[in-house]
């Protein structure tokens, strides 16, 4: 049986046939309409989280970044897209010359991470960058601030080795709390512990944070931070020659991650001012 040819002329349903100029323009919109924010979603969804690495581990942080706003602005409740989104804000915001766009990046970044340990309250990794995001935000803040900061920034990184004994980042993080909290003069560590709220102050010790960030070397000895916190540790707690070899170790090392040609300078200029 052959097929009946369709008349000539009359390629368009009785359907769209009855559709005005005006109407099936807005059936085209309308379409368009429905179809644009699904695909938006997908896309971003399909870029995935490691491509989005693979874009920050290039180098390209700022478009890591965005392409982290758009994944979750998709997938909100991304565990691993919101704490990679917090590392990212504040790697940009560290050596950020803008202070209201350094604020900004920190604030952002302590968002993510405190979504994330919502999510997952038992998982070292965002409490870790919630202390890490604090820690920045506290080098801006007034006194009595940073001392409130500064004791959620202890809890939340005792809390992520709570979960994690051997979080390299964690540890790092108690050890420079440590250094800081030591590097205050005696007048300063009082009146932040009997005036601003801060009686968590009280149990920093020099032999903590070499101890910290000794084992944050250990688990991780190509990442130049560590071994950078540790010099100046070394240094400010007497042990200069600590302080030269660690120093010393760091300034031949490739860089690695985004911020590091920034600590191989700071490294450079603490080797020369022991010699």
């Amino acid at each position: 049986m052959g097929t009946a040819a369709r008349p000539a002329g009359n390629l368009q349903s009785p359907m769209m046939r009855h559709h005005t100029p005006r109407r099936r323009a807005l059936t085209a919109i309308a379409i368009l309409c429905l179809l644009t924010h699904p695909v938006a979603a997908q896309d971003a969804a399909v870029v995935g989280v490691p491509n989005i690495e693979a874009r920050a581990s290039g180098g390209d942080l700022w478009g890591a970044l965005r392409a982290y706003r758009e994944l979750l602005r998709a997938r909100p409740v991304d565990y691993q897209a919101l704490c990679n989104a917090a590392r990212i804000g504040v790697d940009l915001g560290e050596f950020e010359t803008n202070a209201s766009r350094k604020d900004s990046l920190y604030a952002e970044a302590l968002r993510y991470a405190r979504r994330a340990a919502e999510l997952e309250p038992t998982q070292a990794e965002a409490h870790f960058h919630i202390a890490r995001a604090l820690g920045h935000t506290a080098l801006g803040a007034s006194p009595r601030e940073r001392v409130r900061l500064a004791v959620e920034v202890k809890e939340r990184a005792e809390r992520a080795l709570r979960y994690a004994p051997d979080h390299a980042g964690a540890l790092h993080i108690v050890g420079v709390w440590n250094a800081e909290v030591m590097r205050l003069n005696g007048i300063a560590r009082t009146m932040a512990r009997t005036f601003l709220g801060g009686s968590a102050l009280a149990d920093a010790s020099w032999s903590e944070a070499i101890r910290a960030l000794e084992r944050a070397v250990a688990l991780e000895p190509q990442r130049i931070v560590h071994r950078l916190d540790l010099a100046l540790i070394y240094r400010d707690a007497g042990r200069r020659n600590d302080a030269r070899a660690q120093l010393d170790r760091v300034v031949q090392s490739p860089p690695a991650d985004y911020n590091d040609p920034q600590y191989l300078r700071a490294a450079a200029d603490a080797r020369a001012r022991l010699r």
